[in-house]
């Protein structure tokens, strides 16, 4: 099952985003269980959130995004994980 997370940062967490991101992408590379992921940018061509298509079970992406390091630097104002369909690309 695909599962798409979608996060967004916390205003003013630039910073958390930027000192954190090198362990977030090991954290990304760290498993086959990623098929794409990329920030949003906010009108200034910042990075302000996240999406992250996940091929696993809604459970593992619960215990997954838990353990991402940008969780952990209490980054994201929210976070949201659905279940989706890819159709074309």
């Amino acid at each position: 099952m695909k599962i798409a997370l979608i996060a967004r940062d916390k205003p003013g967490a630039l910073d958390i985003r930027k000192a954190n991101r090198d362990a977030h992408v090991a954290y990304l590379k760290s498993t086959d269980a990623v098929e794409m992921a990329g920030p949003f940018l906010d009108e200034n061509g910042e990075m302000c959130g996240s999406l992250v298509i996940l091929n696993m079970t809604l459970e593992e992406a619960q215990d997954w995004a838990a353990n991402d390091p940008y969780k952990k630097a209490d980054l994201f104002a929210s976070v949201e994980l659905m279940p989706w369909n890819k159709v074309l690309g």
